[in-house]
């Protein structure tokens, strides 16, 4: 057999065997990743508690240390900021990685285990219940379905443990980051990252880079790697409408007392039609794409079966041809209502006044401002007076509709062009890794506060979300699937090793 002979059936062989010793990589690095990820789970990280944030960036600090990273708090006017740095070589491109260190709160009564900060590793029983397992388990070996329940394993501490055993797998392999390196995580995400914004513009120098990667989110529902080129931003309404100055006896003032109950139904239908589009006039002004990006909108693998099983409803809004291009609009949706008393606390009155509570899901073409003001003009085209205090007697006496408008603060979108450089090398890392093309969205529903943040740096952003779409964040029994963490150090290793150009 000639030498190139040889070579030709050998080369395939080895091919191989690099790549099955890859994925043992990351399998044999699942167990350290989890149990670091149950240390972290245990400080607790509300970000009301000053205290316990930094117990949480003291732990961090010394995990990145220990990777070779060199570690700042950032002070700013409300939590330090965590900034992690390590330069590989100065002639190379910069990559700064966003995640957040802090959590919602957590009411216990509601969780399935006695302490969400205390990491509890479940298997689901043959009943399809979720049943814990001890934790000297792991020692025989680990299935990929277990999940580990705590506040924050999946948002956002689970990927952050994702990151820093990706780096232990490169340190085992003697491989260095193909750029370098910077990681900024946030202690307030979780409360609005007020004062981010700020503290961007004062330590704009160190955070300087080519392009920023967030975190956070869970991956596309079918599971597959995601990348997400924006986010929807938020602005909030409340409004309230008044009948009578105190509730009246429904038997003497029933048909006479005008209901605010009704008078709301009323203004609020007149601003949605029976499909669930806006009437606002202008709402949906400049909502726009081209041809190219409705193809990825619709390759995106949503089965619309599947979410309206989820979701347990018969049909969606008509708002866009499928939900990708439902995610293109501004919102307006009701959070919620209040007015008077309901189930044993009901009472026979007419009520004196209720109250809506409105958010407002952005797009880039939306201006906060703007729809606001369209918001407030449609209800006064409703015939109704606007106040911004409880009504005087006066107004009482004077106008029939009467509604109290407060607007609140905007987090502003974002969205990266999909057909950008950064884009294209995280496509490139990602089918290097899984031997197939992420799922591309092009903008996510939810908001990350983060826009500012974007602005103030002036570089392109990409969500690389990691976390199983049902891990409960933000509610009790929060999770994170063992073959996702698994995943996330094969995703932060593609990145790692890839050269951004």
């Amino acid at each position: 057999m000639s030498y190139s002979r040889f070579l030709l059936i050998l080369l395939p062989i080895l091919l191989n065997s690099c790549l099955v010793a890859q994925k043992s990589a990351f399998d044999k690095q699942t167990k350290p990743a989890l149990l670091e990820l149950k240390e972290l789970v245990s400080i607790p990280n509300n970000g009301l508690s000053s205290a316990d944030i930094q117990k949480n960036i003291d732990w961090l600090s010394t995990a990145f240390e220990k990777r070779g990273f060199q570690t700042k708090p950032l002070i700013n006017k409300g939590n330090p900021l965590l900034f992690a740095e390590k330069v590989v070589n100065t002639n190379l491109p910069t990559v700064l990685f966003y995640m957040h260190l802090d959590g919602q709160p957590v009411d216990p009564n509601k969780w399935a285990q006695d302490n969400p900060y205390e990491a509890v590793l479940k298997a689901k029983s043959e009943g399809g219940d979720w049943e814990s397992i001890p934790w000297e388990s792991v020692d025989k070996g680990i299935a990929p379905n277990w999940r580990i329940f705590g506040r924050s394993a999946a948002d956002d501490k689970g990927p952050i443990i994702g990151f820093l055993n990706s780096m232990d797998i490169l340190k085992q392999e003697g491989i260095s980051p193909a750029f370098n390196v910077k990681i900024i995580l946030d202690s307030e995400e979780e409360m609005g990252s007020k004062y981010l914004a700020e503290a961007v513009a004062e330590y704009e120098s160190i955070l300087k880079a080519d392009v920023l990667i967030i975190n956070d989110g869970p991956v596309h529902i079918s599971g597959e790697p995601t990348l997400i080129f924006g986010c929807r931003g938020i602005t909030t309404v409340n409004l309230t409408v008044f009948g009578a100055s105190k509730p009246q006896h429904s038997g003497h003032y029933g048909n006479y007392a005008p209901n605010p109950n009704f008078m709301m139904a009323h203004l609020l239908a007149s601003m949605k039609d029976e499909k669930g589009r806006v009437l606002v006039k202008g709402y949906y002004d400049n909502i726009a794409w081209n041809k190219a990006a409705a193809m990825t909108m619709a390759a995106v693998p949503d089965k619309k079966e599947d979410i309206l099983n989820l979701l347990q409803i018969a049909e969606p809004e008509k708002v866009g041809a499928n939900y990708q291009e439902s995610l293109q609009f501004p919102s307006l949706n009701v959070r919620g209502m209040s007015s008077a008393w309901v189930g044993s606390q009901a009472r026979t009155i007419v009520p004196d006044k209720t109250t809506a509570a409105i958010d407002i899901r952005l797009v880039p073409e939306s201006d906060p401002k703007k729809l606001v003001e369209l918001l407030k003009n449609h209800i006064t085209e409703q015939g109704y007076h606007i106040v911004t205090n409880e009504p005087t007697v006066e107004e009482r006496l004077k106008y029939p509709k009467i509604c109290y408008f407060y607007a609140g603060g905007a987090t502003l979108p974002f969205r990266t062009d999909m057909d950008a450089p950064a884009g294209n090398w995280l496509v490139k890392a990602l089918t290097k890794q899984y031997k197939k093309a992420p799922v591309k969205v092009r903008i996510m529903g939810g908001t990350v506060p983060i826009s500012a943040f974007i602005n103030q740096l002036k570089i392109p952003a990409i969500i690389v979300p990691m976390v199983n779409a049902d891990n409960n964040q933000h509610s009790p029994n929060e999770n994170f699937r063992i073959d996702y963490l698994t995943n996330s150090m094969r995703t932060f290793y593609g990145i790692l090793t890839t050269k951004y150009e």
